[in-house]
């Protein structure tokens, strides 16, 4: 757990450039790298988090902590990666009329998405090797990679996912693993014990007036009914709170939670420490916890169904489709936010093509490209 709790927490400083690039990050590290999980099982628990409300970079995070160390391994995971986020957004609300000059933060955040454009294209290049083996493949993932450019919105998302895994039941017959059919054991009772948690939590502090559980409430539902990431909750939230936090302190957490690193649900760490009459350390942790909370619940509610699905021999031909639109959705993802938003010019085109030749032929730590990325977006601000 401790082990899991430090590597997450690494992350939690460096990764840049939403959920999307944490998703990069998280491939490299855990499948690559470390061996935590194969390939197979985490594209299937990515597929699984585009399907749950909640923020999805998080959740897989939290089911790679579950692998690896159980339910406290999940937690350890959660707080790692959240917390350098959390404490940023805590105190930029507690102090945000002191931050002074900022020039040296838009250049590490310019550094950072140059090299989320890297580690992106590295995990898309990685399971495009493993999960793009034919012409059927390759047109289901450019077909979903093309749609998700054309479309937005949830249904965008999810769409490409249920038509590929509705083709590959229909038409693909695949084998289970042996190992596939020794965790057919799963349990309902996981199932209808934490959904029926989640909907308590979701019922029972609206009967309450007390102020404390009145704002969770509010986090948590808005944690409920979020699909597409952090910057769906801002919208959500408005209506929830109300009168209880300005409305500029609610655009002002939304434009500080895309300048630093981690889930970009971090917004309600900022909003809780705006909070009227709440300690700003209590109203940021309630808030916090409150808007992850539902994600959690439902993703280990899902987990034994999920599994039970995925690994049903009638639903194995499915897999290899879904692997596919899986890879379709980061490319789609890839240009549109990671590349459009870091890459502005040839010059930084080539840091990224230098970046990514490094990467794949060294193996390099993201560290010390990042601090080439660093190298090059400070030369390239002093010309």
């Amino acid at each position: 757990m401790l082990d899991v709790f430090i590597r997450f927490l690494v992350l939690g400083c460096m990764s840049f450039g939403g959920p999307v690039a944490h998703i990069g990050y998280f491939q490299r590290e855990f499948v690559d790298k470390r061996k935590w999980i194969e390939e197979e099982k985490f594209s299937m628990a990515l597929s699984l988090c585009q399907f749950l409300p909640g923020p999805a970079s998080s959740q897989l995070g939290m089911f790679i902590g579950y692998h690896r160390a159980g339910y406290l391994g999940a937690i350890a995971a959660f707080v790692g990666f959240t917390f350098p986020s959390f404490l940023l957004l805590t105190l930029a609300a507690m102090y945000s009329a002191s931050l002074g000059d900022a020039t040296w933060l838009t250049i590490l955040i310019s550094a950072a998405k140059l090299l989320a454009v890297v580690v992106v294209a590295d995990a898309i290049w990685t399971m495009a090797r493993k999960f793009i083996s034919d012409a059927v493949t390759f047109i289901v993932c450019a077909g979903s990679a093309s749609w998700i450019l054309w479309q937005s919105g949830l249904l965008a998302q999810l769409l490409p996912i249920v038509v590929a895994g509705l083709l590959g039941w229909l038409f693909i017959r695949k084998p289970v693993s042996i190992e596939a059919k020794a965790n057919k054991d799963t349990s309902l009772l996981q199932t209808l014990a934490l959904f029926g948690v989640f909907a308590a939590l979701l019922i029972l502090p609206t009967l309450s007036s007390a102020p404390l559980v009145s704002m969770f409430s509010h986090f948590y539902q808005a944690g409920s009914f979020v699909f597409g990431g952090g910057h769906v909750v801002l919208p959500l939230l408005q209506p929830l709170i109300g009168d209880a936090v300005t409305g500029d302190a609610l655009v002002e957490g939304y434009a500080a939670a895309q300048l630093v690193p981690g889930p970009m649900f971090t917004i309600a760490s900022y909003v809780g420490a705006s909070m009227d009459g709440i300690h700003p350390v209590i109203g940021s942790v309630i808030a916090t916890v409150a808007i992850f909370l539902p994600g959690a619940l439902l993703l280990f509610a899902a987990i034994p169904v999920w599994q039970k699905v995925m690994n049903h021999n009638k639903f194995a031909g499915s897999v290899v489709l879904i692997n596919a639109a899986v890879v379709g959705l980061l490319v789609a993802a890839f240009y549109q936010p990671v590349w459009v938003s870091a890459v502005h010019g040839i010059a930084d085109m080539v840091a990224v093509v230098v970046g990514f030749a490094v990467l794949r032929k060294f193996n390099m730590s993201v560290f010390w490209l990042l601090a080439g990325m660093l190298v090059y977006v400070i030369a390239k601000s002093m010309m």
